[in-house]
Protein backbone atom coordinates (compact mmCIF):
# COMPACT_ATOMS: atom_id res chain seq x y z
CA UNK A 1 0.00 0.00 0.00
CA UNK A 2 1.27 3.13 -0.93
CA UNK A 3 1.62 5.79 1.52
CA UNK A 4 -0.15 9.05 1.11
CA UNK A 5 1.91 12.21 -0.36
CA UNK A 6 3.48 14.12 1.65
CA UNK A 7 1.54 17.87 1.07
CA UNK A 8 3.56 20.52 -0.80
CA UNK A 9 5.33 23.28 1.20
CA UNK A 10 2.90 26.43 0.98
CA UNK A 11 3.96 28.98 -1.09
CA UNK A 12 6.29 31.53 0.07
CA UNK A 13 5.26 35.38 0.00
CA UNK A 14 6.86 37.91 -0.76
CA UNK A 15 5.63 41.69 0.08
CA UNK A 16 6.90 44.99 -1.83
CA UNK A 17 7.59 47.60 0.42
CA UNK A 18 8.02 51.14 -0.17
CA UNK A 19 9.64 54.20 1.80
CA UNK A 20 6.18 55.01 3.15
CA UNK A 21 6.24 51.75 5.24
CA UNK A 22 3.13 49.95 6.97
CA UNK A 23 1.08 52.99 5.76
CA UNK A 24 1.51 52.40 2.18
CA UNK A 25 1.13 48.68 2.05
CA UNK A 26 -2.52 47.54 0.62
CA UNK A 27 -4.43 45.28 3.04
CA UNK A 28 -3.53 41.89 0.84
CA UNK A 29 -0.05 42.88 2.10
CA UNK A 30 -0.60 43.62 5.59
CA UNK A 31 -2.37 40.28 6.41
CA UNK A 32 0.43 37.98 4.82
CA UNK A 33 2.86 40.09 7.39
CA UNK A 34 0.39 39.08 10.48
CA UNK A 35 0.44 35.85 9.12
CA UNK A 36 3.81 34.58 8.65
CA UNK A 37 5.88 33.35 11.29
CA UNK A 38 9.27 34.65 10.17
CA UNK A 39 9.66 37.67 8.22
CA UNK A 40 12.99 38.19 6.43
CA UNK A 41 13.76 41.47 4.96
CA UNK A 42 17.16 43.62 3.48
CA UNK A 43 18.13 44.76 6.94
CA UNK A 44 17.37 46.41 10.12
CA UNK A 45 15.91 49.88 8.61
CA UNK A 46 13.65 48.09 6.27
CA UNK A 47 12.35 45.39 9.17
CA UNK A 48 11.91 48.71 11.42
CA UNK A 49 8.94 50.01 8.96
CA UNK A 50 7.39 46.60 10.65
CA UNK A 51 5.06 48.02 13.27
CA UNK A 52 5.47 45.65 16.58
CA UNK A 53 1.84 45.67 17.18
CA UNK A 54 0.60 44.48 13.96
CA UNK A 55 3.53 42.17 12.89
CA UNK A 56 4.64 39.66 15.61
CA UNK A 57 6.64 37.37 13.39
CA UNK A 58 10.70 36.55 14.13
CA UNK A 59 12.37 39.06 12.23
CA UNK A 60 15.14 38.03 10.38
CA UNK A 61 17.84 40.18 7.87
CA UNK A 62 19.35 38.85 4.74
CA UNK A 63 22.97 37.95 5.22
CA UNK A 64 25.99 39.52 2.74
CA UNK A 65 26.54 38.38 -0.27
CA UNK A 66 22.76 37.33 -0.51
CA UNK A 67 22.40 35.32 -3.01
CA UNK A 68 24.23 32.68 -2.13
CA UNK A 69 22.65 32.93 1.42
CA UNK A 70 18.85 32.04 -0.03
CA UNK A 71 18.73 28.51 -0.43
CA UNK A 72 20.45 27.86 3.04
CA UNK A 73 18.12 30.30 4.80
CA UNK A 74 15.19 28.51 3.10
CA UNK A 75 16.00 25.65 4.06
CA UNK A 76 16.74 26.60 8.29
CA UNK A 77 12.74 27.87 8.27
CA UNK A 78 10.91 24.82 6.03
CA UNK A 79 7.54 24.49 7.31
CA UNK A 80 7.11 27.91 9.13
CA UNK A 81 5.25 30.60 7.29
CA UNK A 82 7.82 32.83 5.86
CA UNK A 83 7.11 36.50 4.25
CA UNK A 84 10.11 38.05 2.70
CA UNK A 85 9.96 41.88 2.64
CA UNK A 86 11.36 43.50 -0.34
CA UNK A 87 11.73 46.97 -1.64
CA UNK A 88 9.04 48.18 -4.33
CA UNK A 89 8.06 45.20 -7.40
CA UNK A 90 10.43 42.30 -6.41
CA UNK A 91 10.43 41.15 -9.18
CA UNK A 92 12.20 44.19 -10.87
CA UNK A 93 16.02 43.97 -9.66
CA UNK A 94 14.94 42.54 -6.91
CA UNK A 95 15.09 39.46 -4.57
CA UNK A 96 12.27 38.01 -6.50
CA UNK A 97 14.21 36.78 -8.91
CA UNK A 98 16.56 34.74 -6.68
CA UNK A 99 13.88 33.19 -5.20
CA UNK A 100 12.09 32.10 -8.33
CA UNK A 101 15.07 30.47 -9.76
CA UNK A 102 16.03 28.74 -6.00
CA UNK A 103 12.48 27.56 -5.34
CA UNK A 104 11.04 26.74 -9.00
CA UNK A 105 7.40 27.86 -10.62
CA UNK A 106 4.22 27.92 -8.23
CA UNK A 107 6.47 27.97 -5.06
CA UNK A 108 5.87 31.82 -5.10
CA UNK A 109 3.62 34.43 -4.33
CA UNK A 110 4.22 38.06 -5.04
CA UNK A 111 2.98 41.29 -3.70
CA UNK A 112 4.04 44.17 -5.47
CA UNK A 113 4.83 47.46 -4.54
CA UNK A 114 5.27 50.44 -7.78
CA UNK A 115 9.09 50.48 -7.89
CA UNK A 116 11.39 53.07 -7.80
CA UNK A 117 11.34 53.56 -11.23
CA UNK A 118 7.81 54.21 -11.73
CA UNK A 119 7.73 56.78 -9.11
CA UNK A 120 10.78 58.01 -10.48
CA UNK A 121 8.62 58.43 -13.93
CA UNK A 122 5.73 59.35 -12.70
CA UNK A 123 7.66 62.23 -10.56
CA UNK A 124 9.23 63.17 -14.15
CA UNK A 125 6.94 63.30 -16.55
CA UNK A 126 8.56 60.48 -18.33
CA UNK A 127 7.49 57.56 -19.97
CA UNK A 128 8.45 54.34 -18.95
CA UNK A 129 8.36 52.70 -21.59
CA UNK A 130 11.20 55.48 -23.38
CA UNK A 131 12.72 55.49 -20.64
CA UNK A 132 16.31 52.61 -20.23
CA UNK A 133 17.27 51.44 -16.52
CA UNK A 134 20.89 50.50 -15.67
CA UNK A 135 21.04 49.12 -11.92
CA UNK A 136 24.44 49.84 -10.08
CA UNK A 137 23.51 47.88 -7.09
CA UNK A 138 26.14 45.40 -6.90
CA UNK A 139 27.61 46.46 -10.37
CA UNK A 140 30.53 48.56 -11.52
CA UNK A 141 30.17 51.90 -12.30
CA UNK A 142 31.08 50.91 -15.81
CA UNK A 143 28.20 49.69 -16.52
CA UNK A 144 26.48 52.55 -17.29
CA UNK A 145 28.68 53.80 -20.13
CA UNK A 146 27.64 51.34 -22.59
CA UNK A 147 23.91 53.28 -22.13
CA UNK A 148 25.14 56.64 -22.97
CA UNK A 149 23.78 57.97 -26.07
CA UNK A 150 22.91 61.82 -26.91
CA UNK A 151 19.43 62.24 -26.32
CA UNK A 152 18.55 59.15 -24.48
CA UNK A 153 16.98 59.13 -20.69
CA UNK A 154 18.51 56.94 -18.17
CA UNK A 155 17.17 55.80 -14.61
CA UNK A 156 20.09 54.59 -12.60
CA UNK A 157 19.25 52.29 -9.63
CA UNK A 158 21.86 54.08 -6.83
CA UNK A 159 24.31 51.72 -4.94
CA UNK A 160 24.57 54.77 -2.08
CA UNK A 161 25.06 57.82 -0.97
CA UNK A 162 28.16 58.24 -3.35
CA UNK A 163 26.32 56.81 -5.98
CA UNK A 164 25.03 60.48 -7.92
CA UNK A 165 28.33 62.07 -7.58
CA UNK A 166 29.83 59.22 -9.21
CA UNK A 167 27.84 59.19 -12.11
CA UNK A 168 28.38 62.50 -12.35
CA UNK A 169 32.27 61.72 -12.89
CA UNK A 170 31.33 59.34 -15.12
CA UNK A 171 29.63 60.92 -17.47
CA UNK A 172 32.04 63.94 -17.20
CA UNK A 173 35.03 61.48 -18.33
CA UNK A 174 33.03 59.65 -20.86
CA UNK A 175 32.34 63.03 -23.10
CA UNK A 176 28.90 63.77 -21.46
CA UNK A 177 29.22 66.53 -18.83
CA UNK A 178 26.64 68.58 -20.52
CA UNK A 179 23.97 66.05 -19.21
CA UNK A 180 21.27 66.88 -16.67
CA UNK A 181 21.03 64.97 -13.70
CA UNK A 182 17.85 64.71 -11.05
CA UNK A 183 18.48 62.72 -8.06
CA UNK A 184 15.44 61.63 -6.34
CA UNK A 185 15.52 60.71 -2.94
CA UNK A 186 13.13 58.87 -0.20
CA UNK A 187 10.71 58.43 -3.34
CA UNK A 188 7.06 57.42 -2.15
CA UNK A 189 8.07 58.66 1.50
CA UNK A 190 5.68 62.03 1.08
CA UNK A 191 6.95 64.68 2.89
CA UNK A 192 10.87 63.36 3.06
CA UNK A 193 10.84 63.09 -0.37
CA UNK A 194 13.89 65.55 -2.16
CA UNK A 195 14.75 66.13 -5.47
CA UNK A 196 18.32 67.44 -6.67
CA UNK A 197 18.97 68.86 -9.93
CA UNK A 198 22.17 69.79 -11.73
CA UNK A 199 24.54 68.77 -14.63
CA UNK A 200 27.53 66.08 -14.68
CA UNK A 201 29.99 69.13 -15.55
CA UNK A 202 29.24 71.21 -12.42
CA UNK A 203 27.60 68.88 -10.21
CA UNK A 204 26.95 70.68 -6.74
CA UNK A 205 25.49 68.86 -4.53
CA UNK A 206 27.15 66.61 -1.60
CA UNK A 207 26.45 63.04 -0.40
CA UNK A 208 22.72 62.91 0.44
CA UNK A 209 20.20 60.05 1.36
CA UNK A 210 21.21 56.80 0.24
CA UNK A 211 18.29 55.51 -0.88
CA UNK A 212 18.10 57.38 -4.01
CA UNK A 213 17.75 57.13 -7.70
CA UNK A 214 19.26 59.11 -10.49
CA UNK A 215 17.59 60.09 -13.76
CA UNK A 216 19.92 61.07 -16.59
CA UNK A 217 19.45 63.11 -19.73
CA UNK A 218 22.11 62.53 -21.76
CA UNK A 219 23.88 64.95 -23.19
CA UNK A 220 27.18 64.65 -25.28
CA UNK A 221 29.88 67.34 -25.38
CA UNK A 222 30.73 68.70 -28.18
CA UNK A 223 33.95 67.04 -29.97
CA UNK A 224 33.28 64.36 -27.81
CA UNK A 225 33.62 60.75 -29.51
CA UNK A 226 30.26 59.65 -30.80
CA UNK A 227 29.74 55.26 -30.04
CA UNK A 228 26.69 54.02 -32.07
CA UNK A 229 24.55 50.97 -30.82
CA UNK A 230 25.74 48.40 -33.49
CA UNK A 231 28.90 46.60 -34.30
CA UNK A 232 31.51 48.40 -36.11
CA UNK A 233 32.98 50.77 -33.29
CA UNK A 234 35.67 53.00 -34.21
CA UNK A 235 38.94 51.72 -34.08
CA UNK A 236 40.47 54.39 -31.83
CA UNK A 237 37.53 53.56 -28.79
CA UNK A 238 40.26 50.79 -28.21
CA UNK A 239 43.48 50.75 -26.76
CA UNK A 240 45.68 48.89 -28.52
CA UNK A 241 48.61 47.11 -30.07
CA UNK A 242 48.08 46.59 -33.59
CA UNK A 243 46.26 43.37 -32.70
CA UNK A 244 43.14 44.47 -33.19
CA UNK A 245 40.12 43.31 -35.58
CA UNK A 246 39.40 46.76 -37.58
CA UNK A 247 36.24 48.22 -37.72
CA UNK A 248 34.84 46.97 -41.23
CA UNK A 249 35.86 43.34 -40.73
CA UNK A 250 34.95 43.70 -37.09
CA UNK A 251 30.99 44.74 -38.11
CA UNK A 252 31.19 41.62 -40.56
CA UNK A 253 32.05 39.40 -38.27
CA UNK A 254 29.62 40.27 -35.34
CA UNK A 255 27.14 39.95 -38.29
CA UNK A 256 28.44 36.30 -38.99
CA UNK A 257 28.58 35.63 -34.98
CA UNK A 258 24.40 36.96 -34.80
CA UNK A 259 24.61 37.63 -31.15
CA UNK A 260 21.26 36.88 -29.49
CA UNK A 261 20.03 37.74 -25.99
CA UNK A 262 21.59 35.42 -22.80
CA UNK A 263 24.32 33.76 -25.56
CA UNK A 264 28.01 33.11 -24.36
CA UNK A 265 30.50 33.51 -26.87
CA UNK A 266 34.29 32.43 -26.92
CA UNK A 267 36.86 35.18 -28.15
CA UNK A 268 39.82 33.24 -28.97
CA UNK A 269 43.26 35.21 -29.26
CA UNK A 270 41.65 38.11 -27.59
CA UNK A 271 43.64 40.51 -29.30
CA UNK A 272 42.41 43.96 -27.95
CA UNK A 273 38.83 42.30 -26.87
CA UNK A 274 37.02 44.24 -29.72
CA UNK A 275 34.83 40.96 -30.60
CA UNK A 276 34.11 40.21 -27.04
CA UNK A 277 32.91 43.70 -25.94
CA UNK A 278 30.68 44.58 -28.84
CA UNK A 279 29.02 40.76 -28.92
CA UNK A 280 28.36 42.22 -25.13
CA UNK A 281 27.12 46.23 -26.45
CA UNK A 282 24.98 43.74 -28.50
CA UNK A 283 22.11 42.90 -25.58
CA UNK A 284 22.50 43.88 -22.12
CA UNK A 285 22.29 39.51 -21.23
CA UNK A 286 25.05 38.63 -23.44
CA UNK A 287 28.21 36.92 -22.26
CA UNK A 288 31.46 36.88 -24.00
CA UNK A 289 34.81 35.11 -22.71
CA UNK A 290 37.94 36.10 -24.05
CA UNK A 291 40.69 34.04 -23.91
CA UNK A 292 44.49 35.92 -24.09
CA UNK A 293 48.04 34.43 -23.62
CA UNK A 294 49.46 37.59 -23.24
CA UNK A 295 49.76 39.24 -19.70
CA UNK A 296 49.77 42.92 -21.08
CA UNK A 297 47.00 42.35 -23.71
CA UNK A 298 45.00 40.44 -21.25
CA UNK A 299 45.08 43.57 -19.33
CA UNK A 300 44.11 45.71 -21.93
CA UNK A 301 41.17 43.65 -23.05
CA UNK A 302 39.80 44.72 -19.29
CA UNK A 303 40.14 48.28 -19.91
CA UNK A 304 38.90 48.21 -23.04
CA UNK A 305 35.49 46.50 -21.45
CA UNK A 306 35.23 49.09 -18.85
CA UNK A 307 35.28 52.20 -20.69
CA UNK A 308 32.78 50.90 -23.21
CA UNK A 309 30.74 49.86 -20.58
CA UNK A 310 30.59 45.80 -20.95
CA UNK A 311 33.20 45.18 -17.76
CA UNK A 312 31.22 41.86 -17.00
CA UNK A 313 33.48 40.41 -19.95
CA UNK A 314 35.70 37.74 -18.33
CA UNK A 315 39.54 37.78 -19.41
CA UNK A 316 40.88 34.03 -19.37
CA UNK A 317 45.09 34.08 -19.35
CA UNK A 318 46.08 31.15 -20.85
CA UNK A 319 47.08 29.69 -24.13
CA UNK A 320 44.43 27.68 -26.22
CA UNK A 321 43.16 24.78 -26.47
CA UNK A 322 44.38 24.19 -23.07
CA UNK A 323 42.83 27.25 -21.37
CA UNK A 324 39.40 26.28 -22.82
CA UNK A 325 38.99 22.81 -20.83
CA UNK A 326 37.13 24.57 -17.75
CA UNK A 327 34.96 26.81 -19.46
CA UNK A 328 31.28 27.06 -19.70
CA UNK A 329 29.88 25.55 -23.21
CA UNK A 330 29.41 28.35 -25.82
CA UNK A 331 26.69 29.43 -28.04
CA UNK A 332 29.40 30.90 -30.48
CA UNK A 333 33.17 31.16 -31.05
CA UNK A 334 35.89 33.45 -32.99
CA UNK A 335 38.49 32.53 -33.42
CA UNK A 336 40.73 35.78 -34.71
CA UNK A 337 44.25 33.96 -34.61
CA UNK A 338 46.39 31.07 -33.87
CA UNK A 339 44.37 28.45 -36.24
CA UNK A 340 47.57 26.54 -36.88
CA UNK A 341 47.71 26.11 -33.75
CA UNK A 342 47.66 21.91 -33.11
CA UNK A 343 44.27 20.83 -31.61
CA UNK A 344 42.63 24.83 -31.61
CA UNK A 345 40.06 24.66 -34.19
CA UNK A 346 39.00 20.54 -33.23
CA UNK A 347 38.73 21.54 -29.78
CA UNK A 348 36.55 25.11 -30.45
CA UNK A 349 34.99 22.56 -32.99
CA UNK A 350 33.92 19.76 -30.35
CA UNK A 351 33.01 22.70 -27.74
CA UNK A 352 29.83 23.96 -29.73
CA UNK A 353 26.81 22.75 -29.09
CA UNK A 354 24.40 21.63 -31.88
CA UNK A 355 23.53 25.32 -33.43
CA UNK A 356 26.43 26.43 -32.18
CA UNK A 357 28.15 28.86 -34.38
CA UNK A 358 32.45 29.16 -35.04
CA UNK A 359 33.58 32.29 -37.06
CA UNK A 360 37.34 32.41 -38.05
CA UNK A 361 39.29 34.73 -39.58
CA UNK A 362 42.99 34.80 -40.87
CA UNK A 363 45.23 36.54 -43.17
CA UNK A 364 47.63 34.16 -43.99
CA UNK A 365 47.57 31.59 -46.49
CA UNK A 366 48.53 28.87 -44.40
CA UNK A 367 45.52 29.45 -42.11
CA UNK A 368 43.11 29.97 -44.96
CA UNK A 369 43.98 26.10 -46.49
CA UNK A 370 43.29 24.76 -42.84
CA UNK A 371 40.00 27.01 -42.80
CA UNK A 372 39.47 25.65 -46.92
CA UNK A 373 39.58 21.81 -45.74
CA UNK A 374 37.11 22.45 -42.96
CA UNK A 375 34.96 24.53 -45.63
CA UNK A 376 34.78 20.99 -47.70
CA UNK A 377 34.43 18.77 -44.62
CA UNK A 378 31.21 20.82 -42.75
CA UNK A 379 30.23 23.04 -45.10
CA UNK A 380 28.80 26.97 -44.04
CA UNK A 381 30.15 29.89 -45.80
CA UNK A 382 33.80 31.05 -46.98
CA UNK A 383 34.26 34.13 -47.95
CA UNK A 384 37.14 36.94 -48.55
CA UNK A 385 36.22 40.44 -47.20
CA UNK A 386 39.10 43.04 -48.67
CA UNK A 387 38.61 46.67 -47.65
CA UNK A 388 40.36 49.67 -48.99
CA UNK A 389 40.34 53.36 -47.77
CA UNK A 390 41.10 56.24 -49.71
CA UNK A 391 44.33 57.91 -49.14
CA UNK A 392 46.06 61.28 -50.50
CA UNK A 393 48.36 60.29 -53.58
CA UNK A 394 50.83 63.26 -54.46
CA UNK A 395 48.12 65.81 -55.28
CA UNK A 396 45.32 63.55 -55.90
CA UNK A 397 43.52 60.71 -54.31
CA UNK A 398 43.80 56.62 -54.31
CA UNK A 399 43.01 53.25 -52.62
CA UNK A 400 45.12 51.88 -50.75
CA UNK A 401 44.11 48.48 -50.36
CA UNK A 402 44.46 46.73 -46.73
CA UNK A 403 45.41 42.65 -46.10
CA UNK A 404 42.00 40.52 -47.44
CA UNK A 405 40.76 38.84 -44.34
CA UNK A 406 39.70 35.01 -45.43
CA UNK A 407 36.58 34.54 -43.04
CA UNK A 408 35.17 30.89 -42.42
CA UNK A 409 31.36 30.60 -40.91
CA UNK A 410 29.72 27.64 -40.30
CA UNK A 411 26.91 26.42 -38.07
CA UNK A 412 27.20 23.32 -36.36
CA UNK A 413 24.65 20.48 -36.96
CA UNK A 414 22.83 18.47 -35.38
CA UNK A 415 19.79 18.65 -32.97
CA UNK A 416 19.43 22.28 -31.95
CA UNK A 417 18.88 22.69 -27.95
CA UNK A 418 16.42 24.52 -26.24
Amino acid sequence: MSSPEKPAPPPLTVVGIGADGWAGLPEASRDALRAADVVIGGGARQLALLPDAEVGAERVAWPSPLRPAVPGLLAAYEGRDVAVLASGDPMFHGIGRALAETLGPGRLRVLPHPSSVSYACARLGWPLEDTETVTLVGRPLDTLAAALHHGRRLLVLSAGAGTPGEVAGLLRERGFGPSRLHVLEQLGSGTRERLLHGTADDWPHPQGDPLNIVAVECLRAPGAPRLGAVPGLPDDAYEHDGQLTKRHVRAATLAALAPAPGELLWDIGGGSGSIGIEWMRAHRTCRAVAVERDPERAERIARNAAALGVPGLRVVRAAAPGGLAELDTPDAVFIGGGLTVPGLLDACWDALPAGGRLVANTVTLESEALLADRYRRHGGELVRLAVAHAVPVGGFTGWRQAMPVTQWTVTKAGEQQA
